[in-house]
């Protein structure tokens, strides 16, 4: 018979990786700081690496971004962060060097088990390679790694791994065309 008991969920406290003050703690400075209307980008990153996030030189951060777990986010030089952004990173997410994360696009690492009666959680990592592009209200499941350069556009949703310099759309994505970089003019 089947049968879902979500009484029988099995909370994991070790998913957030830090004690629950540092994540109620962040929580908080998050919805001050981080995920508000206030302008300073660089507020948001000097906040994010005193959780512990690797964040390299030059990186913007627009506001309303949400960001689960600081501790489990690098991002490379030169990366922008469009406004309500939301990496819901329950696992690592690696963000490249030069790439844009636009205005609500979605990263999300962590799922279900749908076949599990207890309703189990299941995590895996993201990576986005240096110069990709997640176009507006994009979206990244777990496990999925978007190669160098790679573009995901808008609306779309990634369920398998971008191979780079590839533009994606649709849901799912499907590969449309290859990624070329005309010289500036």
């Amino acid at each position: 018979m089947n049968k879902v008991n979500l009484e029988d969920y099995e909370k994991n406290p070790r998913i957030r990786g830090r004690s629950i003050v540092t994540d109620a703690l962040w929580q908080i400075v998050q919805f001050v700081f981080v995920s508000s209307f206030q302008p300073s980008s660089a507020i948001r990153i000097l906040l994010l690496r005193l959780f512990g996030a690797k964040v390299g030189k030059g990186v913007v951060i627009k506001p309303f971004v949400k960001i689960k777990f600081p501790w489990k986010l690098a991002v490379g030089d030169h990366t922008w962060i469009g406004e309500s952004a939301w990496i819901d990173n329950l696992d690592q997410v690696v963000i490249g060097s030069n790439c844009c994360l636009s205005q609500d696009c979605y990263i999300c690492t962590g799922t279900h088990n749908w076949k599990s009666p207890a309703f189990s959680l299941e995590t895996a990592p993201v990576q986005i390679g240096d110069a990709a592009w997640l176009c507006a209200r994009s979206v990244v499941v777990p496990g999925v790694n978007v190669g160098e350069g790679a573009v995901l556009t808008i609306n779309s949703v990634a369920t398998h791994d971008l191979d780079a310099w590839m533009i994606y759309s649709g849901n799912p994505a499907q590969a449309i065309k290859k990624r070329t970089i005309s010289p500036s003019e």
